[in-house]
């Protein structure tokens, strides 16, 4: 009787070298052949994370939503906006091209409750980008002029 095997893990190679380039190389020789469970083996080019300039506008709209948007008579400062946000507006699921690869927004406690897994660093330079699309939307519906600062 064939023993079961157990769950092969998941390896990533960045291929920037001729040594990682072999390292692959020897790994998928070694890999068991297996009709009922076969271990899949995807060659693409990495996607491009989000980059820091992404982020700094992130930062200001965020900030601007903070300084003129007053809900139930008070602001929020701008991480509870990003909080509230990445909760609104984060894909729900990985999308192709949106979200690399480990992508999970939502988590379960033991006892049940639901926590906010996503991370903005988990988007790619589109996802981040239809991310940042998403955020200008919500300040325009609220009355958000971006870019204009109150100096009083």
């Amino acid at each position: 009787m064939m023993e079961k095997r157990g769950k092969y893990p998941t390896r990533r190679f960045l291929i920037r070298s001729a040594q990682q380039k072999d390292l692959a190389c020897r790994v998928i020789s070694q890999l068991p052949e297996d009709w009922d469970r076969p271990v899949e083996v995807v060659v693409r080019e990495q996607p491009r994370q989000r980059n820091l300039e992404q982020n700094s506008l992130m930062w200001v709209a965020l900030t601007d939503i903070s300084q003129q948007v007053y809900l139930g008579g008070r602001t929020y400062d701008a991480d509870c906006w990003h909080e509230y946000c990445k909760r609104a507006f984060l894909p729900e699921s990985p999308e192709e091209g949106m979200v690399l690869e480990s992508y999970q927004k939502w988590a379960f406690l033991p006892n049940g409750d639901r926590v906010l897994r996503g991370s903005t660093t988990d988007l790619t330079k589109k996802g981040f980008s239809r991310y940042l699309e998403q955020i200008y939307a919500f300040g325009t519906q609220q009355g958000v002029q971006f870019g204009e600062r109150d100096e009083t």
